[in-house]
């Protein structure tokens, strides 16, 4: 029997290298006949360690080559930043930062001499959205809020963890384009529905926005105010993208859309070509349901906002939108175009002034809120926000790497190894709701006790007290300029009689 046993296992040992060898012929044929790479054509075999070293070069320099401050889009400095807040584990470290004041680009705030004691600092007071103009405005509690994300583009898991924890914290919450689902409503956070070019969720059989949906959405208690999109920061001037695999008949009846085919939005909303037309479509929205409408937008210059501004004076306060979310050029939770992604649009430190300085200039400042995007996802870059003239913070990464995301790129691949952007049932399951939702309210409650922490350094009582006076920006020679001084406060004008200088 033991010598039966014996041959056996030789005999297998030899079928086993048998097989090797075979295989490797096999694939050495293969690649030295094979037309379209000339690097396996010359280098059978070995030629493919190329190929996945270069697949894996990204994995490599994130954990192993690039420094805490190096990596992009998020370097890793920050990610360590945000996943201490989500995890309540404080943002204190030790023996000095790494952040270097002398690049440009850096911010400084101005310390006061006399920084607001604990028993004189007051609560940062909520801010009202389309009172006066909404029947039911929208009172937004918090300044931090989460960016819309597509039901479809994330997974159930986390858009119900999302939920839960701005519910938790008290900030509002964006739906995406993807339209309303069942995991927005059961976490109970407050729900910013957006309007997208393809009017998911609010269409008809057509295809067309349908006024029956809008009050459908609208007589939901969550629901608190709309977003009609035009454009965001990842892909300015192209519509989004749902690859067919995650278009399963839960997505298809949230979206009014077929089931298993690639989900294609327009590049714009195709009935609105012009200022005109969109106030038209706010006006219609505010008025079929009663709640604030607002838009969301990249800019490119100043024409699009001139142009919107003298529409709204010329017919009236009550056309204007109730607030302007703008997304700067280096947004993108998602999948983009490389070439609309790195080169299309202001960045947020660009746009944002133009934008608030466009407004003061109409007189429209009080009456339209301002939401900034961009990577603003730490406490210095909401307060610098705030100092340029935003109301509100949205953040879509910021709130993704709480629910513990690890920047692994793969958000269009279904192969999220962190269950968040995944319709796959086992990568999904590292996502627990119940442990998740907690880390994306702390991370909503700790950033915002640390832009109040920065104002109190300035000497505000509050972080709405910010103001341009308050930050400095390093130059390209490393000394710090004062920010209104790059961006001084314009006076106003009128926008329909007076000269507006240059447009771009």
């Amino acid at each position: 029997m033991t010598a039966m046993l014996g041959v056996l296992e030789v005999s297998l040992g030899v079928l086993i290298v048998v097989v090797l060898v075979g295989g490797l012929i096999y694939w050495y044929v293969q690649d030295i006949t094979q037309k379209k790479h000339a690097i396996l054509r010359n280098y059978p075999l070995i030629g493919h360690l190329r190929y996945f070293f270069e697949q894996l070069g990204e994995y490599f320099r994130q954990y192993f080559f690039l420094g805490d401050r190096e990596e992009m889009p998020f370097n890793r400095a920050t990610r360590g930043w945000v996943y201490r807040l989500a995890k309540n584990e404080g943002g204190v470290v030790g023996f000095g930062s790494t952040y270097d004041l002398h690049h440009p680009g850096a911010l400084i705030f101005v310390n006061s001499g006399f920084p607001v004691l604990e028993e004189d600092q007051a609560p940062t007071p909520p801010l009202a959205i389309g009172e006066g103009y909404a029947a039911q405005p929208f009172v937004a509690r918090s300044i931090v809020n989460i960016s819309g994300m597509s039901y479809g583009a994330l997974s159930r898991p986390a858009v119900l963890a999302l939920s839960k924890g701005a519910a938790e914290a008290g900030c509002w919450m964006g739906t995406g384009e993807g339209g309303l689902a069942p995991a927005h409503l059961e976490g109970g956070a407050d729900i910013v529905m957006q309007i997208g070019t393809a009017k998911y969720g609010v269409r008809d059989a057509q295809g067309e926005l349908s006024n029956a949906r809008l009050r459908e959405l609208a007589a939901h208690p969550a629901v608190k105010a709309f977003e009609i999109k035009l454009s965001q920061g990842a892909k300015p001037g192209k519509g989004g993208v749902l690859p067919a695999s995650k278009v399963t008949p839960e997505i298809a009846a949230i979206r009014g859309i077929p089931v298993g085919v690639d989900s294609i939005s327009p590049n714009r909303h195709r009935d609105i070509a012009n200022v005109n037309e969109l106030l038209d479509m706010i006006v219609r929205v505010r008025s079929v349901t009663g709640k604030p409408v607002g838009i969301k937008t990249a800019i490119g210059g100043r024409r699009f906002l001139h142009e919107l501004c003298e529409a709204i004076l010329r017919r009236g306060l009550d056309t204007a939108p109730d607030f302007i979310a703008v997304d700067g050029g280096e947004g993108g939770s998602g999948a983009a175009p490389q070439a609309l992604a790195d080169h299309m649009a202001l960045s947020i430190d660009e746009a944002l002034p133009r934008v608030v300085d466009t407004l003061i200039e109409f007189g429209l400042r009080e009456r339209i809120r301002v939401v900034a995007a961009g990577k603003l996802v730490t406490s210095a870059r909401v307060a610098w926000a705030l100092a340029c003239g935003a109301d509100f913070v949205n953040t879509a990464r910021g709130f993704m790497f709480s629910l513990g995301c690890v920047q692994a790129m793969r958000c269009h691949q279904n192969s999220c190894p962190t269950g968040i952007t995944t319709h796959n049932p086992k990568l999904q399951r590292g996502l627990v709701v119940e442990e998740k939702y907690l880390r994306v309210a702390n991370y909503a409650r700790n950033l915002n006790k640390e832009i109040d922490m920065i104002a109190h350094a300035c000497g505000l009582q509050h972080a709405r007290e910010f103001r341009r006076e308050h930050v400095r920006l390093v130059q390209s020679g490393g000394r710090s300029e004062a920010f209104n001084m790059l961006y001084p406060y314009p006076e106003p004008f009128d926008g329909v009689q007076g000269g507006h200088g240059g447009l771009v």
